[in-house]
């Protein structure tokens, strides 16, 4: 890809975004106060997040399944979570728990 068409593909995206923003302020707000639009505008950011980590996670070359150190971390992470602790030792956990796998195993 030429240094042209990156810019190119950076400004439409810039633009595209930008429209996508002012088209959801232009929106009445009766719309956006509704208990089902609201609920969906709660879940929707979770789901995305969600899948991110998952395929972040789990996705290997082309279409391939991989469990390895990621894997691990991601679970010592839930682990903690659920065990309510702070959100630096979850981040620091998982991050440990992936460099030990990743030393133990090579």
């Amino acid at each position: 890809m030429s240094n042209t068409t990156l810019w190119i593909v950076i400004l439409v995206t810039s633009v595209g975004a930008f429209a996508f923003k002012l088209l959801g302020q232009s929106l009445p707000p009766r719309l956006l106060e509704r208990p089902r639009t609201e609920r969906l505008a709660f879940l929707i950011p979770i789901a995305l997040l969600t899948a991110l980590t998952a395929v972040l996670t789990f996705a290997g070359e082309g279409r391939t399944l991989v469990l390895d150190a990621r894997a691990a971390g991601v679970a010592a992470a839930v682990v903690l979570l659920l065990l309510r602790a702070p959100f630096l030792v979850v981040v620091a956990g998982a991050a440990v728990t992936a460099a030990v796998i990743r030393g133990l195993v090579g």
